[in-house]
């Protein structure tokens, strides 16, 4: 599948923004086995990005819509990614298709309080009767059973949200045992925290440099709570002021590891965390 053209944007941000796309992406279930998350380009009638599943159940049209995102590509791929993150659908950038995307009534609910009203609005203010229709009421003619089929994709998005909120209010697992090597991570940044390497600050005359070291606070797809400590190869003339030169890592970043040791583990209230050294991303120069 084709990369689209982001409207707005250099090709260098771009090249970028796919490339940290490509890296959450690691590890998920193919899109035809599992649907897919879409985010869709704006077009002339729609200045924002919105988000829509697919689904490859369906007979007919297996493209649904979810709702609106915002009119910055940096902002919509950070709100796409935190709603699915704890799904094993992959997050797909895409155009808008007129012919795929669009209602055919098949997902307007015929019955009960919520009669004329789609499907996507009753997934935001009643998942319960999201649930009911899915796999209590009993589809008449034809046209209700392919409703229930609807019904049960976007109560799998439901269930996808409900996850997230699930690993969010747990403190995770540790990655293993102190020592051990673990392999082909892909973590969220959670946090950044700056702070300077007391054992290699240095004074040269009257000039002093600082080695800062960026503490990260990361997550993996399941929950689970890693941090790492990246020093500067480079010095710095101000304390807590990476150089230019130094990578600074940013909250929502994807970072993808190729191997790593486990240096620790350890509890912040009922947190576990795992602390990982000699960490070599993947792509890094050998």
């Amino acid at each position: 599948m084709a990369n689209p053209i982001i409207p707005g944007i250099p090709q260098t941000e771009q090249d970028l923004l796919y490339s940290k796309l490509n890296a959450y992406n690691q590890g998920r279930a193919p899109y035809k086995e599992a649907g897919a998350y879409l985010v869709v380009l704006p077009r002339p009638e729609h200045p924002q990005y919105t988000l829509w599943v697919y689904s490859p159940l369906p007979e007919r049209q297996s493209i649904f819509y979810i709702c609106d995102l915002s009119t910055d590509i940096h902002e919509t791929l950070r709100m796409a990614s935190t709603l699915c993150f704890y799904s094993p659908r992959s997050l797909l950038l895409v155009e808008h298709n007129a012919k795929r995307m669009q209602s055919k009534g098949d997902d307007i609910i015929p019955i009960g309080k919520y009669r004329g009203h789609f499907l996507h609005e009753i997934l935001r203010i009643d998942p319960a009767y999201l649930a009911w229709i899915a796999f209590k009421f009993q589809p008449r003619i034809p046209k209700q059973e392919r409703f229930v089929q609807i019904a049960k994709i976007y109560h799998s998005v439901y269930l996808d949200i409900q996850r997230r909120k699930t690993y969010q209010t747990t403190g995770g697992h540790f990655l293993g045992k102190e020592g051990e090597k673990v392999k082909n991570l892909t973590l969220t940044v959670l946090s950044v925290r700056l702070e300077d390497n007391p054992y290699k600050t240095q004074l040269k005359g009257t000039t002093p440099y600082f080695y800062v070291c960026q503490v990260l606070k990361l997550r993996d797809s399941v929950g689970n709570f890693i941090s790492i400590r990246i020093n500067a190869r480079t010095a710095s003339r101000k304390s807590c002021r990476l150089p230019a030169v130094e990578h600074a890592y940013q909250t929502g970043e994807i970072m993808a590891i190729a191997s790593a040791r486990i240096a620790r583990t350890y509890l912040i209230g009922s947190t576990k965390y795992t602390r990982l050294t000699h960490v070599k991303l993947q792509g890094a120069a050998k």
